[in-house]
């Protein structure tokens, strides 16, 4: 059976793990703080595929960013990166091939293969954290775009400049879907600059009207943007995944999204591959390709 040596890179933290071809993680998971320069960060790759190299068939690497369509390499690197890490010469690291995809699109292709959409020719999946990220996979493919970066979750949800984005845009999706996005809420209803997610969360178990209203106005933003994502892709299903997805009433997402949609109904559903789907997304897609 052949083994990928799969990491995944965030702006905190950078995972490690050994995954075989059937998804399953076969070794210890390694976790590291992600450091502020590219010479640490190449530091710990370098470090963790020495001990591995000779055991795996591939490196696999989850990624934020933007990945190219060679998944060789990063093309735009996020803000919670350091600066020049698209510059990274991934194939440099190891003798083997190493093979790139953006997290959320490694997240969507295990959830495809072992997770909540097995079986869907068609999904999308939102992973909802500090940020927001999305895959989408059409007949059984990732949708990568002519460049690598589909899949990005900025499209604009309102036309009046209410929000800046981290992208520098304003009013993308992620400002209003993501955990940042439900603190701007707190923050702007209560006026209240030291409000955090879990206070609202905390108020809501406490039958608070207020902090009920709040997470209210963040539901409904998630399912604009699920509706025009449905009526442009029609999805057997929305996957959701991330920290902040177990806040959210899929069943009534679910309803509502379907009560006003031009396609045909979907279903709306919590990610579940666990954890570390980034890395054994990677890895799977990784093993299909290596020979």
């Amino acid at each position: 059976m052949k083994h990928a040596l799969a990491f995944d890179i965030g702006g905190t933290k950078i995972y490690s793990t050994t995954i075989d071809e059937t998804g399953a993680v076969t070794g210890e998971i390694d976790k590291f703080s992600t450091p502020k320069t590219l010479d640490e960060i190449k530091s710990i790759l370098k470090t963790q595929i020495s001990k591995y190299e000779d055991k795996v068939d591939a490196i696999a690497i989850a990624t934020a960013g933007a990945v190219n369509n060679e998944n060789t390499g990063v093309i735009g690197s996020t803000g919670n990166l350091v600066q020049g890490y698209n510059s990274i010469d991934f194939q440099k690291l190891s003798t083997k091939k190493v093979f790139l995809e953006n997290d959320a699109n490694a997240a969507a292709w295990a959830e495809y293969k072992i997770g909540a959409s097995r079986g869907s020719k068609v999904s999308v999946l939102l992973t909802l954290g500090t940020g927001v990220g999305g895959g989408i996979i059409i007949n059984d493919r990732l949708l990568k775009g002519k460049s690598g970066a589909a899949g990005e979750m900025h499209f604009k949800m309102y036309p009046d400049k209410r929000r800046k984005c981290t992208c520098g845009g304003w009013d993308c999706f992620e400002i209003y879907a993501s955990g940042t996005a439900l603190k701007i809420d707190a923050e702007e209803a209560l006026n209240d600059k030291n409000v955090t997610t879990y206070d609202v969360i905390e108020g809501v178990k406490q039958n608070d009207k207020k902090m009920i209203e709040i997470l209210n106005r963040w539901h409904n933003d998630i399912i604009i943007g699920i509706k025009g994502l449905t009526n442009l892709f029609d999805p057997d299903c929305v996957i959701l995944s991330g920290s902040m997805a177990q806040f959210v009433d899929i069943k009534r997402v679910e309803e509502e999204v379907n009560s006003d949609i031009v396609t045909t109904p979907t279903s709306v559903r919590l990610a579940t591959a666990g954890n570390y789907a980034g890395m054994i997304g990677a890895a799977l897609l990784a093993l299909e390709r290596t020979v």
